[in-house]
């Protein structure tokens, strides 16, 4: 390993004195004139990842659903999933590493994590449209060559498509083939056959509109839309031939503001859904006859996933063990069916896709959702190889449902969570069951809720136990919460430190809306007095 031509090589990416970034759940992520040398610096780290071992890696170039001129990059470990913590500490180290401190740190890691110097290293790099991403791209490049390492850069994908690509190379095709085209082959392949079982409803005609936040997921539709044409018809809005990404538009700007995307045309009783900017995230929608708007968010997307699957191990008689993970944002409405009504256990973890993925691992079908969309359903292996025997050698109506559930391991992308294989398990599952998308939202009632933010001097003073259910510190907080709580019907209300900004994050929910946004403002006052608030005073919602 070559230091002095990584300190040569690493001057024309010359980090900006003093700046300290960390790597968080989405890799790091600021805005793009800023990210230069982090990209050369991940390029060596993926390096040394893959050495370790000895499988490919991802580097993703994408800052999903933040605004345009911000960028990021986050590194796809062997199995499609987040980087392992400890090389999240590794990442931070490099990325905060002072110019004369490189060779040093890099040192560090390789014997830290007896990596051999001599092992090949092969990486994957993908990236999005945002117009810093090519360039950036090239950084993480410079960076791989740089330690020697191989490299195939695919170009724009979404982030989905990056992770399913380090899956395929490393499962040497068993999951399948690594390229747009084998992507495109086995989501699409799946999605036919399942809408096969459902045109004796006489649907022929079914359509979306999809809100692709001016991002990659438009032109990504487009390349696969014709593989999936004779079951849905997909009528795309926010294309990105004009608009900003994410602005006004996309899965978290609906999310947060609750309203229709800019740029698309509603009608009543229309089916619709917003992409992020990468395209892992998907909530749905629709407008009622009066007008009103309707969200469908992750929580409902996994309780329409997971009373599914449920259904079809009852008809095929498999006993499996099927759980679903949540965060502490999952509304309680959604928990209380999925526990009450469907019999299906509810875990929680901590807030971030990696902690909901490794949770679901522990399954033998596991679904997870964040509550902004990002999600999947993993299988075992053990379970995917018997569903699909069970395929081949069940008769009669066991048979058809054996071979429905294996389509649908085939359609989820276990990798990570995919906007598009998302998307066409919803509308194979409404097309199986003749669920209007106004059915499906009548399933449960949401409790309604409020979110909002509190400037503090330093996050830090804030600390969590029970999947940031319950405050530790300060001291007398969690006390304060739980007497505001007694106040309300249904009331929950909790608060947690965001991972990127001096704010505080308070979460609360009762049987009105009223309710639910006085209680989070009474919530947001006692932590602006016992956490050192700082700024303007939460204003009471009247």
């Amino acid at each position: 390993m070559d230091l002095e031509a990584v300190s040569k090589r690493s001057a024309f990416h010359a980090k900006p004195q003093g700046l300290i970034l960390q790597y968080g759940t989405a890799g790091f992520r600021t805005n793009a004139q800023h990210l230069d040398h982090i990209m050369f610096r991940m390029g060596l780290l993926a390096v040394l990842r893959s050495k370790q071992t000895r499988s490919t890696i991802g580097v993703m170039v994408t800052a999903s659903h933040n605004p345009e001129e911000d960028n990021g990059v986050k590194l796809v470990d062997p199995l499609g999933e987040m980087l392992a913590p400890s090389w999240e500490e590794h990442a931070t180290r490099l990325a905060s590493a002072e110019e004369q401190d490189l060779p040093k740190v890099l040192a560090a890691i390789v014997e830290r994590e007896a990596v051999d110097p001599q092992q090949t290293a092969f990486i994957v790099v993908g990236r999005d449209t945002r117009p810093s991403s090519e360039k950036l791209s090239q950084s993480v490049i410079d960076g791989v060559t740089v330690l020697g390492g191989q490299f195939h850069d695919y170009g724009l994908l979404t982030t989905p498509q990056l992770h399913y690509m380090v899956y395929c190379r490393n499962s040497e095709g068993r999951y399948g083939q690594a390229t747009i085209e084998g992507y495109c082959q086995k989501l699409s392949r799946a999605f036919v056959e399942l809408m096969k079982q459902a045109s004796c409803s006489g649907d022929g005609s079914r359509w979306v509109k999809v809100d692709c936040a001016n991002g990659i997921g438009a032109l990504k539709l487009k390349e696969m839309e014709h593989y999936f044409r004779q079951g849905l018809s997909v009528l795309l809005f926010n294309d990105g031939t004009e608009g900003r990404l994410n602005h006004l538009c996309g899965a978290d700007f609906v999310k947060s503001q609750q309203k229709p995307p800019q740029g698309m045309a509603m009608k009543p009783g229309d089916r619709c859904c917003s992409f992020d900017g990468d395209a892992d995230r998907i909530v749905y929608y629709y407008c009622d006859a009066a007008g009103r708007f309707h969200l469908i968010d992750g929580d409902k997307i996994a309780t329409l996933i997971s009373s599914f699957l449920k259904e079809l191990l009852l008809e095929i008689g498999e006993n499996l063990n099927i759980g679903v993970v949540q965060t502490a944002y999952a509304n309680g409405s959604s928990t209380r069916y999925l526990e009450e009504v469907m019999k299906v256990p509810v875990y929680c973890t901590k807030t971030g896709v990696k902690h909901l993925h490794h949770k679901a691992q522990e399954f033998d079908i596991g679904v997870y959702f964040e509550a902004n969309g990002h999600g999947t359903a993993l299988f075992s292996e053990a379970v995917e190889a018997r569903i699909k025997r069970l395929a081949q050698e069940l008769e009669d109506e066991k048979g058809r449902a054996a071979r429905m559930l294996a389509s649908f391991i085939d359609l989820f992308n276990q990798a990570a969570g995919d906007a598009i294989s998302d998307m066409l398990v919803i509308e194979a599952i409404l097309a199986l069951k003749g669920l209007s998308v106004q059915q499906w939202d009548a399933i449960y009632a949401d409790l309604p809720n409020r979110q909002l933010k509190v400037k503090v001097a330093d996050r830090r003073v804030i600390s969590t136990t029970d999947a940031e259910r319950q405050a530790v510190t300060p001291p007398g907080l969690q006390e304060a919460i739980n007497d505001l709580v007694k106040k309300y019907k249904l009331a929950r209300a909790f608060v947690r430190p965001s991972g990127t900004e001096d704010v505080v994050r308070v979460y609360a929910e009762a049987t009105s809306q009223e309710s639910a946004d006085t209680l989070a403002y009474e919530v947001s006052l006692a932590v602006f007095q016992l956490a050192g608030g700082i700024g303007e005073r939460p204003q009471p919602p009247f």
